[in-house]
């Protein structure tokens, strides 16, 4: 499944890649078994939820 030439990184790492995008549902396999969701929330392989943590516009600063 994985293409990387060592061990898949973990879950946690920034490392893994897309091995199938859904753009069409808001969501991408990555090849450590892990779904992430446009909305910036993740479902890890072990079943674990990572809830949403995306910083909404209003929230934003901006340089005055």
């Amino acid at each position: 499944m994985c293409s990387h030439q060592t061990l898949c990184p973990s879950a946690d790492s920034k490392a893994p890649h897309i091995v199938s995008a859904h753009p069409e549902q808001g969501w991408n396999l990555l090849c450590n078994g892990a779904i992430v969701f446009d909305d910036s929330g993740e479902l890890l392989p072990d079943g674990s939820v990572v809830a949403p943590h995306r910083v909404f516009a209003e929230r934003l600063a901006v340089a005055a």
